[in-house]
This record gives C-alpha cells, structure tokens and sequence, in this order.
C-alpha cells in the first residue's frame, strides 16, 4: 500500500508576524481525500479519537486493518491559540494537527509545496514527517555554525528533500558527533 500512496500538496500556510507564508503544510481535508480510497483498497481505515487529557489535546490515530491488525500513536497538544482564534477554534485547529501528524506517522506519506504558478509544476517530494523529526533531533546536536549552514541550504527539517535525505542524513549525524566530540575535549581541557 504504501507505494501506492500519492504525494499530497501542502495548501496551507503559516504565516509569520508580516504576514507572509513561511512554511507550508498539508490540510487534513486533502490528505483524508487523497488516502482514503488507497487505504480502502487495501482493507485499512484510519480513524482517529480524543480521550480526555489534563495535560492538552490529545489525538490518537488508529489505524486498523480488516484482517484485525491495529497500531496506534498519539499525540497531545496545546490548544493552538495563534492568531485570534475563540476557545473552540483553538480545539478544532489542534485536532485537526494531532489528526496530520499522527496519520503521517502511521502512513508515512510524503507531502511537497505547491508550486506558485501552478504551471504543471514539478513537484518535490519532501521528508516524511518522522523523517524530518530525525534531522530536527540530530540538528539539535550539531554546532551553531552548522545549524546556520543547514538553514541556508534546506531551510527547515521538514523542507529537505526526500532525494537528500540520506546524505543529509549522514552529514548532521557526522556533524553531531563532531560537535558532541568538540563538548568533550574542552570540558576535558578544563580539568588539566
């Protein structure tokens, strides 16, 4: 199935304090439309549950198959409060997150930019989002310098490339283990 599976266009877009777009996402409305007959077709169904949580929304994704295999992940979220959003936008906006992410983590799927002329663009597969959770953590490792170089060249996570990935891949773990390396000798230093 998951070849099966089609790149989904990112409509949406969060915009920064000017008002312009500065990263763009999938919305739940397209993602559901374009996986639901693959799954169908494959005897899967993905739905989704909000158990009650004190500490936020929680969503769990379950996706189950007629033969009866099910997995299942979750995430709990603040309300999304951004913008001027009342109490209940601010449910309906994170739930609808929780929904993206946590079928992105079953499912795998790719989703990529849309392209601003619309001209038979050629799309670019991005990352999955676990995917691009693994270079933000080992970004996290890696040097300032290093964080700058890799914002120059791909900008977030979540924008690299699927193509790259690999070698991005094998670049930031080399560079956090170079960085973690670095900690280590001038702390060792600090003794003599």
């Amino acid at each position: 199935m998951q070849e099966e599976l089609p790149v989904i266009g990112e409509r949406g877009g969060i915009k920064d304090k000017s008002g312009s777009i500065q990263s763009t996402y999938a919305l739940w409305e397209d993602i559901n439309e374009m996986i639901k007959p693959v799954l169908a077709r494959h005897g899967f169904a993905l739905s989704f549950r909000t158990p009650r949580n004190e500490r936020g929304i929680e969503v769990e994704g379950v996706l189950s198959h007629r033969a009866g295999h099910r997995e299942t992940t979750a995430l709990v979220l603040p309300a999304d409060t951004t913008g001027s959003k009342n109490s209940v936008q601010a449910v309906a906006s994170s739930v609808s997150y929780g929904k993206r992410y946590t079928a992105g983590a079953l499912l795998n799927f790719t989703t990529t930019g849309e392209d601003d002329d619309g001209n038979g663009a050629v799309v670019t597969p991005r990352v999955t989002s676990v995917q691009a959770a693994q270079l933000a953590a080992l970004l996290e490792r890696c040097s300032d310098k290093a964080k700058a170089a890799f914002a120059n060249i791909h900008g977030t996570p979540s924008a690299v490339e699927k193509a790259a990935f690999d070698q991005v891949l094998g670049m930031l773990t080399k560079s956090a283990s170079q960085n973690s390396a670095a900690g280590q000798e001038t702390s060792n230093a600090d003794h003599h």
